[in-house]
């Protein structure tokens, strides 16, 4: 049971460490590389369409099984959707672009992407703001390796924290893209970076400690918090996908087979998880409020007349 509870401790780290250096890596880019606009809304492209699809494909389907109802795990899921609606709708957003490379408006020049006019809290608000999205971010993580735990299969794990960690640089390279745009002194960057960073590993460490003696007794909630990243996962998808559909014209084929490869990716790794022959095991049956399955009943066998002498 210790090597068990180890190598779920070990593989929560393994994948929050990747998210680390993946976050500090991003935020990093606008110091050292030069972006432009359609290499990074392909690249969004991407991981939106592997969230969309990790989200209806993976996490969901994952969350009506532990919860043992479509209706209730999609109620989770709404949830998880209408939260990160309103925590977009209400704090600074984050906007995923640069000002090298956008595409030229209806009025014949371009502008700079809204993430550089994000009010008077400027890149302290917007890191504010993802800081919180990224707490989500390692709830999201931490049910994953949770629901592998209780052998819902390798790829939910993989898949989620692949979405996490393609997603994160983003995030911090808007915090980063904001500072250099408003003039912060460079001995900050690596600070804010490094703060920003640590966030999802450190929520995915505390969610996955204070919340896995209550998976463990009461395995629903594990549905319920795999439904509710679903929605999350879902709402992100929207948010970095609508706008390039709504509002530029530009790299059509490019953006749409962008977000088929991120959709075909998730595709891709349910099958590798799952593989052939794999069963799903019951865990209804543990007082989570699930019904136990059946056991087939066994049927005497019909008695032989024996033969009677002459």
């Amino acid at each position: 049971m210790n090597e068990a509870v180890g190598g779920v401790w070990g593989t929560l780290v393994l994948y929050a460490g990747v998210v680390l250096l993946a976050s500090l890596a991003g935020g990093a880019v606008p110091c050292y590389l030069a972006l432009t606009h359609t290499r990074l809304q392909v690249a969004v492209s991407l991981v939106a369409g592997l969230m969309f699809g990790l989200a209806l494909l993976q996490l969901f389907p994952h969350s009506v099984e532990a919860v043992g109802s479509a209706h209730g795990a999609a109620l989770w899921m709404v949830a998880g959707f209408v939260g990160m609606f309103v925590l977009q709708r209400f704090l600074p957003f984050h906007e995923h672009d640069v000002v090298e490379g956008q595409p030229k408006s209806a009025c014949g020049h371009a502008h700079a992407p809204a993430l550089l006019r994000s009010g008077p809290l400027g890149w302290v608000g917007v890191a504010l703001g993802l800081s919180l999205h990224s707490v989500l971010d390692g709830l999201a993580l931490a049910s994953a390796v949770a629901a592998v735990d209780h052998g819902h299969g390798h790829g939910l794990g993989l898949g989620t924290s692949l979405a996490v960690i393609l997603h994160k640089p983003f995030c911090a390279l808007s915090v980063t893209t904001l500072m250099v745009a408003s003039g912060t002194a460079r001995r900050w960057y690596f600070p804010v970076n490094l703060a920003f960073a640590l966030v999802t590993p450190l929520a995915a460490v505390a969610c996955f400690w204070a919340g896995r003696p209550l998976w463990e007794a009461h395995p629903v909630w594990l549905g319920y918090a795999l439904a509710f990243c679903a929605g999350t996962f879902l709402c992100i998808a929207c948010a970095d996908l609508l706008p390039e559909l709504q509002f530029h014209a530009h790299d059509r084929v490019k953006l749409s087979l962008s977000l088929v490869v991120g959709v075909m990716l998730a595709v891709w790794i349910g099958g590798h998880a799952h593989g052939p022959g794999h069963v799903h095991p019951d865990r209804h049956g543990d007082g989570a409020g699930g019904a136990t399955a059946p056991v087939p009943e066994a049927h005497p066998s019909p008695e032989v007349p024996a033969d009677k002498g002459p």
